[in-house]
């Protein structure tokens, strides 16, 4: 595998009487030239990030027809003028560009899923910040149907990830639900990373002020997708990411999504959920009153696991997730502080980010 292919790193791994385990804590080896690694204990692998974060109310400042924007115009409730969205372009850029460099250094992500992005107009002008243009990140988005006319969308850097196709799943209302009720769809992504066959679902399930049941009715719905991907072709490694405006710990999650905990528990119809032991442990994306959540979450298919002695890296594997936590996404003082920095917040305009925290996961793959 060529170098420009994702980073590649040497994965110590240590060696135990009941278990083996990859270490967390890497001595990193970052590639510009091949450099190789040849010890009993280590292998030279390339690694990439896949990751997702929810963009919180990224409007442009004009009005689109049929969408109730108007809070973000410039007359409206927020004030939204052309100084706040470029702030809001480039605040998000900067965090983008950073996810997965604690890892990946010179790379970053090859693909970020987004929710809470207005239309099209907002992705060419975060594209062409800077810090994304820089690695030439191009986006996937279809316009969807939700009211506030907030869609989902996929980055990905063409160096590292093929684009294939590209569909819009609709969220298709159960016979309970109110016909007029329109939500985000499922973005549905599929091409070649790893010179392996990828799929990536990017959700943003129904709103907490509806009910529980709208959200497993959607992770039903995300199921199907996955399992419709799988029917095709079984060797798709398939990502379903999004806000999912529920814990790992919830029914849609854990039931409708059948997203396990652990990779004992995943048989060949499960998701794996690395991010259920991260909430149990205390932390999350989001605060409220003082309490984590963690609605965004990065789902894995079956066969992105090892299942064999931790050292299984073949073929495109997971390796290991982590909540993004660059300092300057967090408030520093007042009574938020330790919360996720929003943009604005109680009618003030912070100049922040997101009320949600980047995740990414890690895949590697042994270099032949």
């Amino acid at each position: 595998m060529r170098a420009i292919q994702g980073q590649s790193i040497a994965l110590p791994i240590i060696y135990m009487k009941k278990n083996l385990f990859l270490l967390a804590a890497l001595s990193i080896c970052v590639v510009v030239s091949a450099q190789h690694v040849k010890t009993a204990e280590q292998g030279k692998f390339s690694v990439y990030a896949v990751g997702f974060y929810n963009q919180e109310n990224l409007f442009d400042t004009c009005h689109d027809a049929g969408k109730r924007d108007q809070d973000f115009l410039p007359a409206g409730q927020y004030r939204w003028d052309g100084l706040k969205y470029s702030h809001k372009l480039h605040n998000m850029a900067r965090a983008l560009a950073d996810m997965g460099t604690d890892i990946l250094p010179h790379t970053g992500c090859a693909v970020i899923g987004l929710s809470e992005v207005e239309n099209r107009t907002v992705l060419e002008a975060l594209t062409a910040q800077p810090e994304l243009k820089a690695r030439n990140y191009r986006f996937c988005h279809i316009e969807g149907p939700d009211k506030r006319g907030i869609d989902c969308a996929l980055l990905y850097n063409p160096k590292l990830f093929d684009l294939e196709s590209e569909k819009l799943v609709p969220y298709r209302n159960s016979a309970e639900q109110d016909s007029s009720f329109a939500t985000r769809g499922f973005l549905t992504v599929t091409g070649k990373m790893a010179k392996e066959s990828v799929a990536f679902i990017v959700c943003h399930l129904p709103s907490r002020f509806n009910g529980s049941s709208y959200r497993e009715w959607g992770a039903l719905q995300a199921k199907a997708v996955k399992d419709s991907l799988l029917a095709i072709d079984p060797k798709f490694k398939v990502f379903i990411m999004g806000d999912m405006n529920d814990d790992p710990t919830d029914k849609s999650m854990y039931e409708a999504l059948s997203a396990k905990e652990t990779i004992e528990k995943v048989g060949p119809n499960d998701m794996y959920n690395p991010w259920y032991n991260v909430l149990k442990q205390g932390t999350g994306t989001l605060m409220y009153r003082g309490t984590w959540n963690l609605f965004d979450q990065i789902l894995l298919s079956p066969n992105l696991l090892n299942r064999k002695d931790g050292n299984d890296f073949k073929t495109l594997r997971y390796w290991k997730s982590r909540i993004q936590r660059m300092p300057y996404l967090f408030q520093t003082e007042g009574q938020y502080k330790g919360s996720p920095k929003r943009t604005t917040a109680g009618g003030v305009w912070l100049d922040g980010f997101s009320d949600h925290l980047p995740v990414c996961v890690y895949l590697a793959k042994k270099q032949e």
